[in-house]
């Protein structure tokens, strides 16, 4: 196969009718790193709307449990992404995610924008940094495959385009983003997490480097001191150069899952979907637990 021809396949189907597949062929196999950093940093992107990072803070989820937080979100994710939303994992993944977001009183708006940002930040991602763009197959693919998310969740008046979405994320951080002690708390804590996967001398440079990554509407919000033009030219410089080196390689053959992230650390002999996530409201560990996932990524009954 060569560098291009996945990209073909891509544009040979239907982003309405095959979303599903081409999100998987984008996710797993054409960006699988990319789309990581990318969703981490959406996620990041949030906590800058006060009442997001206000809740975070108090349920005090990712400030003081900050590992177990990201594996079981990034899990749950890719639990859909991996079995699609019909399969016995998939749905068990989905009554974890509106399980959790039902014990809390979260507005419609500040859904709709979380979902959002997984739409147009990886797109902005791949632009700045990735080996080559999305394409219009993939973009419209993504929202469709966010949209029927969204759709599961329970979220109304969701946008259908990637254009939507994008005007959707645009407009709602220029009305939101501000200051909160308990966001600026969350988002330390994020930063400390990353940090942590990393040899300890390194952690000053890899705070830097992610601060280098934030534009100045999150710098602002979280009230750090802007990074220096010399810091945010390096940090995207090198990952500039990765993308051409990676353009260079021949394509990746066998797809990449978030549950083979090195970064996902905290369930070494495989994991209950059922069990993942927070359980605050009585009642909800009686989800059934159709599949246990091996360490090794094997499915058991």
């Amino acid at each position: 196969m060569k560098r291009f021809d996945r990209l073909k396949e891509i544009q040979s189907l239907d982003p309405e009718e095959d979303f599903l597949r081409i999100h998987r062929l984008s996710v797993t196999l054409e960006f699988p790193w990319d789309i990581t950093r990318a969703l981490e940093l959406a996620l990041y992107r949030t906590y800058a709307v006060p009442s997001i990072g206000r809740l975070l803070a108090t349920t005090a989820e990712l400030t003081d449990r900050s590992q177990k937080r990201y594996d079981d979100t990034a899990l749950l994710l890719d639990s859909v992404v991996e079995h699609g939303f019909d399969s016995g994992e998939g749905r068990t993944a989905l009554r974890r995610i509106n399980a959790m977001h039902r014990s809390y009183d979260i507005s419609n708006d500040d859904m709709r924008y979380v979902l959002c940002t997984f739409v147009v930040v990886p797109k902005r991602w791949l632009d700045a940094y990735g080996w080559r763009a999305l394409s219009a197959h993939e973009r419209q693919a993504c929202a469709v495959y966010y949209r029927t998310l969204g759709a599961h969740m329970g979220i109304k008046d969701l946008p259908r385009t990637y254009e939507e979405f994008e005007e959707t994320l645009d407009a709602y951080e220029s009305a939101h983003f501000g200051w909160d002690e308990g966001a600026r708390r969350v988002s330390d804590a994020t930063l400390g997490l990353m940090a942590s996967w990393y040899p300890a001398p390194l952690a000053a440079l890899l705070r830097a480097a992610s601060l280098a990554l934030l534009d100045d509407a999150l710098i602002d919000a979280f009230r750090y001191r802007r990074p220096s033009a010399f810091a945010r030219g390096l940090t995207r410089g090198v990952l500039r150069l990765r993308a051409r080196a990676l353009w260079l390689l021949p394509p990746r053959s066998e797809p990449h899952f978030a549950r083979q992230n090195p970064e996902i650390k905290g369930y070494p002999d495989g994991y209950d979907v059922a069990a993942l996530g927070t359980f605050p409201t009585p009642g909800v560990r009686g989800c059934p637990v159709p599949h246990r996932r091996a360490a090794d990524g094997a499915v058991a009954e």
